[in-house]
């Protein structure tokens, strides 16, 4: 049965797209395979995108037709300016287009999606949230780490990393004592410092960690390692944004998970 046959067969039916809206939608954390049939659908019917760096250029394909805005965010690179963001998309919604801005991950985790919508609310314009696969969890399972195990966690914290260092930084001595698996996004540059503040807070340094870069990608890389060493390896191998850095017991599940499957196969 072809894809367009087994979409066929659930009877689908998206939302109306009207001009004048925007919808604010996740694209997820990159892999086509992690689009939502709402946000498939979205991109067919949008008049404008704005999207993100992290969005894959394969994903627009399915916007034919459509205005493409880039307006991009990376740390220490040139980014278009969160109230330049805002000003397009009320622009182009108050000139009747059907606006899709498009993030990667979810929109509303860690990704401004709440801040956008509080714009086009003060702006009188409607809006949707579309949401997509949060990168966390897709380059988790991508990965082969399983977010929650009984008898090893019983939460996971999403936490960024960003703003290791400043005033403004996290208590990462309190989220250490937790004693559940972190999910750091945007930590990279900070990595030495976050894994610095953890063990300082009482995590061990034989903790297991892993940088997962550019996860459901054609470039997709893992490192596995520990809250000793990873950010020295990562430096190493050459590994950076976009990544995310995973710290508790459930990375070591991964090593587990192969090496019985290798055997199974082996035993067949």
């Amino acid at each position: 049965m072809s894809l367009g046959d087994a979409i066929a067969r659930l009877a689908y039916a998206p939302a109306a797209f009207e001009p004048g809206h925007v919808w604010l939608a996740g694209a997820g954390p990159g892999g086509l395979g992690c689009l939502t049939l709402d946000v498939v659908a979205a991109l067919g019917r949008a008049d404008t995108v704005i999207y993100d760096a992290l969005v894959e250029p394969d994903v627009l394909k399915a916007a034919a037709g459509a205005e493409r805005l880039f307006v991009g965010k990376r740390g220490g690179k040139p980014s278009t300016p969160q109230d330049e963001i805002n000003r397009l998309m009320v622009e182009r919604a108050r000139a009747g287009r059907r606006v899709l801005r498009l993030k990667g991950g979810d929109p509303n985790t860690f990704g401004r999606g709440g801040e956008e919508a509080l714009a086009l609310a003060e702006a009188g314009i409607p809006f949707r949230f579309l949401p997509g696969i949060t990168s966390a969890f897709g380059a988790l399972a991508a990965a082969g780490i399983p977010a929650t195990l009984r008898g090893v966690n019983k939460a996971v914290i999403l936490v960024t990393g960003h703003a290791a260092g400043t005033e403004d930084d996290l208590d990462w001595a309190a989220l250490a004592k937790t004693g559940q698996p972190l999910v750091i996004y945007m930590g990279m540059r900070n990595l030495d410092r976050i894994a610095d503040a953890l063990t300082a807070g009482g995590l061990a340094k034989a903790t297991p960690a892993a940088v997962l870069m550019a996860a459901t990608t054609a470039e997709e890389r893992v490192l596995i390692g520990t809250l000793g060493d990873i950010a020295e390896e990562a430096r190493a191998r050459g590994f950076g944004a976009p990544a995310l850095i995973v710290v508790g017991e459930i990375v070591g599940m991964r090593e587990t998970l192969h090496r019985l499957q290798e055997e199974g196969a082996l035993a067949l």
